[in-house]
């Protein structure tokens, strides 16, 4: 494999802007190489229903061995911002930002990966089975480029998403989630002549914030209040204010006992509030919505996507182990949907901050795990 060859097209991706709903240029680049390759590129109509400038791509790659089933290799274009200008710093093999930006290893890493094991099943003439990529848009804003992603398109029903930091590491444990949209109503009043005559939103949700379980709540679960918005004036009590949060844990149990904790801080900080003006009695109020914002994965050892990785790092002879995150990925949507995924560490470090970095090493050690993983599919011989 040339290292080189890695890291300059790792750089060439990095330096081209693709924040959330504006992939459009990393995703022309990317059909142009994934067409050179010899696949034939799809873009779906995600795009339009998401308000980004381009969809998802799906890439088909025929196989050149016969009766292999085919296999999904997936990773997603978006990254967070700061990310408009991208000023990659070269430090032998570490590339890491300037300090300006993120640098979109999460996932530039991974695309950088499938790509390069694309190449090599052909410059080392590996047979292997049909092979579908799909690089989704804006999976940092929710998934959603996968939630509105048609797995129809997909012949494959087994495969890796790359969209994790670590390396031989395979996440097969996720969090599902729970949005939490609260609305706060208050009375509002002159703050300076006559504040008793109003019902401060703000302080409820304050009280209701303040009792609330946050942050790490158990091994499993986690908790967390995002955005508040609310009031007109500094002279004025506010009368309303939006709150949102998110709850995740392994467990739908104790997803559903934190979300209840939630909702009943903000109904109890309610009830302490109200007021008479002019002979009408006025009570704080709560409305609340929850949504399911993604299920969770659970991929079991025994898998075959599981035993297929472990049996790869085997014949490399290097270290390996599943473990559990407690972020989600494009695998908890498509497991959801019946596909058997799990999702692979490619390298990332530090993400979703201006101290990004990644370690050209540890993309070579993940597109070599994936050579090795497509192999043993391909010719049925991985151990449990």
């Amino acid at each position: 494999m040339s290292k080189d060859r890695v890291r300059d097209e790792f750089l060439e991706l990095a330096r081209i802007s693709s924040v959330s709903k504006r992939e459009g240029n990393v995703a022309k680049r990317l059909t142009a190489i994934l067409e050179a390759m010899g696949a034939s590129v799809q873009v779906d109509d995600a795009g339009d229903k998401v308000g980004s400038d381009t969809g998802n791509l799906v890439a088909h790659f025929p196989g050149t061995a016969p009766d292999v089933a085919p296999f999904l290799l997936c990773g997603h274009m978006d990254t967070v911002p700061p990310a408009d200008h991208v000023r990659p710093v070269v430090d032998g093999d570490v590339i890491r930002t300037d300090g300006t930006s993120v640098l979109g290893g999460d996932d530039k890493s991974g695309i950088v990966s499938i790509l390069e094991m694309i190449r090599l099943l052909g410059e080392r003439r590996i047979a292997h089975g049909p092979i579908d990529v799909l690089f989704t848009i804006c999976e940092e804003l929710g998934l959603l480029g996968a939630k509105h992603f048609d797995v129809g398109r997909l012949r494959a029903r087994t495969g890796l998403i790359l969209d994790c930091d670590g390396v031989h590491e395979l996440i097969t444990r996720a969090p599902a989630a729970n949005r939490l949209h609260i609305i706060v109503h208050g009375l509002e009043a002159h703050a300076g002549l006559a504040p008793e005559q109003g019902i401060s939103a703000v302080q409820v949700a304050a009280e209701a914030i303040a009792a609330m379980r946050l942050g790490r709540v158990d091994a499993a679960t986690t908790a967390n209040v995002g955005r508040i918005e609310g009031g007109l004036a500094s002279n004025i009590i506010p009368n309303r204010v939006v709150v949102r949060g998110e709850t995740r844990s392994l467990t739908l149990e104790a997803l559903e006992r934190q979300t209840r904790h939630m909702l009943e801080c903000f109904e109890t900080a309610a009830s302490r509030h109200s007021v008479t003006v002019a002979g009408t009695t006025h009570v704080a109020r709560v409305e609340a919505r929850v949504e399911r914002d993604y299920e969770p994965l659970a991929v079991a050892d025994d898998t075959r996507i599981v035993r297929l990785v472990r049996g790869a790092a085997g014949r490399l002879t290097t270290s390996f182990r599943t473990r559990a995150t407690g972020a989600a990925s494009d695998a908890n949507v498509f497991g959801g949907r019946g596909l058997e995924v799990a999702n692979l560490g490619c390298g990332m470090r530090q993400i979703h901050t201006v101290n990004e970095w990644v370690d050209v090493n540890d993309i070579v050690a993940t597109t070599e795990l994936l050579v090795e993983t497509v192999r043993l599919h391909a010719a049925g011989t991985y151990t449990a």
